[in-house]
């Protein structure tokens, strides 16, 4: 069984571990390199960060980063979702996916988007499977290990924040 729990600083060590291991993919993120936690804790809003435990272990992540800093898109964040690979298709990312969405909600947050590789297709899944909805692609938007990749858009608008 799953738990869900918030994510806590001394979990840096293991969450920066499965980070490791999408990055290694080569499919989940332009990042090359496990940032520091101060740097990856700034660039992330301070809630709705979660770790889900598998049998007592941190089987995976999720948190959410700002789109921007003008005051209009306070409501809108994007989202990170990683599990370690020997987790990897057990639900355990839909699991944490659901609950990253009804907390976000609860924080008054009305849209979740993703970049998504057109190869991270576990990924791809989750988002659709989380009523998350295609928007379009971001053709050649960065470059990893100097090759060129695309970007897919996945946007999730709450039912219940910012319908008025």
């Amino acid at each position: 069984m799953v738990k869900i729990r918030e994510m806590l600083p001394e979990d840096w060590e293991q969450v920066a571990k499965i980070y490791k291991q999408g990055i290694e993919t080569g499919a989940a993120t332009f990042e090359t390199n496990v940032p520091l936690y101060k740097d990856w804790d700034t660039a992330h809003l301070n809630n709705c960060r979660f770790t889900a435990l598998y049998k007592g272990d941190i089987a995976g992540w999720a948190a959410l980063s700002p789109v921007s800093s003008r005051c209009v898109y306070g409501g809108v964040a994007e989202v990170s979702v990683y599990i370690g690979e020997k987790y990897r298709g057990l639900g355990i990312g839909k699991t944490l996916m659901n609950h990253l969405i009804l907390e976000s909600e609860k924080d008054d947050i009305w849209t979740l988007q993703s970049g998504i590789f057109p190869t991270n297709t576990g990924s791809i899944k989750l988002h659709e499977v989380s009523g998350f909805r295609y928007i379009g692609k971001r053709e050649k938007v960065g470059k990893l290990h100097g090759v060129w990749v695309d970007n897919l858009l996945y946007e999730r608008r709450s039912k219940i924040v910012g319908t008025d």
